[in-house]
């Protein structure tokens, strides 16, 4: 759902949602496309799926006539009728059919009911609209289809940072279809350029109104800390994603930045309590010279009685002094399931919602970031979505979260631990300690 910028996302948000979402779009921007070494989307060379099915990537040319069934949250924006409708119209002289299943709209529920499925080796889910952060939970479990050869086909197509959203294990489970990453929303009335590093901001905004983000304990925390903390140098896991890197003097810096952001008044201590509704609120109240929010907020903070239409612009997420840019993926990927009767047309669906035709249509119609670099270069692109150029280098540096099955439990010790540095519990440094712990007793477990 965070991929949806328009003013629906805003307005339908709910808790539950963004608990899983986070930026996906759940939820969804140095770097490149988020390596272990960098933190992100570890690639877990110690960790491996075997006799999972493999995908040929050849299947989707001339598959058996038939239907098969999507699956996807609550189609809020309308963009799932849309793919659904243009598929089978393009399709239907061919055999091909494919029905849509809309599950609730709250994350943690779609989550839920495609577990029930795959546990019971139903095809009610031939392809399923995943949240980002599940690739590594669903993959562990040999529910997807490996889609390795599908990916190393067209890998060409697709901006890199996504794909590693899909990357687990040495292999690739999905076909991106919607990503997201965050912004740094300025006032054009109080500052002509955005600050070139996450220090400048704070600096400026002590002197400009202040910052505000998303500080509650919940997913969207984990998101905007690690922002910072990748972009200081920082990891979550080591390069075998089974042992914690948290505990750094990088990701000590990183919340310390944070931590004395509230303490010298640069961001309101109420930012503690705050998801994507209050930031959104805070914005369009007039008193701050800057925010954190995912794409959505362009838009939607343009209307009612918002009092800073017009007065703001977007630039991609600043550097941290001394490291680099960094930034997090939201978003969702097509995924295929292994009781699919029928895994090419599943494939031809994937490849659909992937192509540029559809791109460009989930983009300039629904506000649904892209996954392929050549969308954003398209002059009706460029017209429709003022900002296509940020959006596309925001995507370009950001990274996905940790793709581990135990994703829930880590980004809980990150949210709760940093939320209670945040609100003066406990000292940053000690913070990241008790989260690296944490981190490693989840890691244990499987």
């Amino acid at each position: 759902m965070r991929g949806r910028f328009g003013l629906g996302a805003a307005t339908i948000v709910s808790a539950a949602l963004l608990v899983a979402a986070c930026g996906g779009g759940g939820g969804g921007g140095g770097g490149g496309g988020g390596s272990s070494s960098g933190g992100g989307s570890s690639s877990s060379s110690g960790v491996t799926v075997t006799g999972a099915k493999v995908i040929d990537p050849n299947s989707l040319n001339s598959p058996p006539k038939g239907t098969i069934h999507f699956c996807t949250g609550k189609d809020t924006s309308g963009d799932a009728h849309q793919v659904v409708k243009d598929f089978n119209a393009k399709y239907a002289a061919q055999g091909y059919k494919v029905v849509l299943t809309e599950f609730p709209a709250s994350a943690d529920q779609q989550r839920s009911q495609f577990i029930q499925r795959q546990q019971a080796k139903s095809n009610d889910c031939d392809v399923f609209n995943s949240d980002v952060i599940w690739t590594a939970e669903f993959a562990s479990q040999k529910w997807l289809y490996d889609l390795t050869p599908y990916v190393n086909k067209f890998r060409g197509k697709f901006i890199q940072a996504p794909l590693e959203t899909d990357h687990y294990a040495g292999k690739y489970w999905g076909v991106p279809y919607a990503s997201d990453a965050a912004f740094l929303f300025y006032r054009t009335d109080k500052t002509k350029t955005p600050p070139a590093t996450w220090q400048a901001v704070y600096q400026q905004a002590a002197k400009q109104g202040g910052i505000v983000y998303q500080g509650a304990p919940y997913e969207g925390l984990t998101c905007d800390f690690l922002e910072l903390g990748f972009a200081a140098g920082g990891q979550v896991l080591d390069s075998s994603g089974k042992k914690s890197a948290f505990n750094s003097p990088q990701n000590v810096k990183a919340l310390e930045l944070m931590v004395s952001g509230i303490k010298q008044g640069a961001a309101p201590k109420a930012v503690t309590t705050y998801m994507e509704p209050e930031t959104d609120q805070a914005w369009t109240s007039g008193r701050y010279g800057f925010m954190r929010n995912w794409t959505y907020a362009y838009a939607a903070d343009q209307t009612g009685d918002s009092k800073v239409k017009g007065k703001y612009k977007v630039a991609p997420l600043p550097s941290f002094q001394g490291g680099g840019k960094a930034g997090i993926l939201g978003g969702h990927n097509s995924v295929i399931s292994v009781f699919t009767k029928n895994p090419g047309l599943a494939l031809k669906f994937a490849d659909y919602k992937a192509s540029p035709a559809w791109q460009k249509i989930a983009l300039s119609k629904y506000s649904l970031a892209a996954v392929t670099s050549a969308t954003y270069d398209d002059p009706a692109v460029k017209k429709a979505i003022p900002y296509a150029a940020e959006l596309k280098q925001a995507l370009t540096q950001a990274k996905a979260r940790p793709v581990s099955p135990v994703y829930p439990q880590i980004s809980q010790a990150i949210y709760k631990n940093v939320n209670d540095a945040l609100a003066g519990r406990v000292s940053p440094a000690d913070a990241i300690k008790k989260a690296s712990q944490q981190i490693d007793a989840a890691l244990s477990t499987f």
